[in-house]
């Protein structure tokens, strides 16, 4: 089997746990953050946590990029930048600002680890290898129109994160009604950021495995933004009723 057929069958295995994702998801809330719960086996440090099972969409992403025959190209060298932005953010300065202090179970973490590690091969590869992006790609209106979305999207994650983030003052504790931003809509905003980063992705990249990462987001996100949704509604009985889970107006 050569790499190409390999890299195919990957992304369609992708899919695939998109789809089983979406459904676990539907029944059973991930257990981390305010979901933690016990039974999940031991648990490590929440900056620790972040920390290793993002760190491979920086590192490997890098390595398995480099090794790819179009890896000087100046179109997959935007993409990697790109792709980079959200990552060392996420990796190296988001686990150090966040307030929370929930723990993680290890179980999870690799879980997190492992598809970081599969999707991080998936695009890397075939931004610098397996796709076909000459210099006019920049212009291609696929690219300005994703590259837009995803821009879009990083900021309203980080404007939201940034809304969290100073919800509690120093040494508060417990769970707030946050406003302001893309809370006075939906109860999570960041989710919507990053569903629309990922989408602009795929359209930017053009490419099954870019397709295949936003489905899994949309898998793995829209579940939990509907579960914080329900926590809210439960846990404040004045909670503002005209917001949705992820998508103003619809859901």
């Amino acid at each position: 089997m050569s790499e190409a057929t390999l890299h195919g069958w990957l992304t369609a295995a992708l899919l695939a746990m998109a789809v089983l994702t979406f459904v676990v998801l539907g029944w059973v809330s991930a257990p981390y953050g305010r979901h933690l719960r016990a039974g999940w086996g031991p648990v490590v440090p929440h900056r620790v946590a972040w920390v290793v099972m993002e760190s491979p969409a920086v590192v490997a992403f890098v390595g398995i990029f480099g090794l790819g025959q179009h890896s000087a190209d100046s179109t997959p060298l935007v993409l990697l930048a790109l792709w980079q932005l959200h990552y060392l953010h996420r990796t190296l300065v988001y686990p150090f600002r966040t307030k929370s202090s929930h723990p993680w179970p290890v179980l999870l973490v690799t879980m997190a680890l492992t598809f970081q590690l599969w999707n991080s091969y998936l695009n890397a590869r075939w931004l610098s290898e397996f796709g076909e992006y000459p210099a006019s790609w920049l212009l291609d209106p696929r690219f300005i129109v994703g590259t837009a979305l995803f821009g879009a999207g990083l900021a309203l994650n980080l404007h939201s994160d940034g809304i969290l983030r100073r919800l509690r003052g120093s040494g508060e504790s417990g769970y707030l009604v946050p406003h302001g931003g893309g809370f006075e809509l939906v109860s999570c905003p960041n989710y919507s950021g990053e569903i629309l980063e990922w989408c602009g992705w795929a359209l930017a990249t053009w490419s099954p495995a870019g397709l295949a990462f936003a489905l899994y987001t949309i898998a793995n996100l829209g579940p939990r933004a509907v579960s914080h949704h329900r926590w809210y509604r439960r846990e404040f009985p004045d909670y503002p009723p005209h917001r949705r889970a992820l998508i103003p107006f619809l859901l």
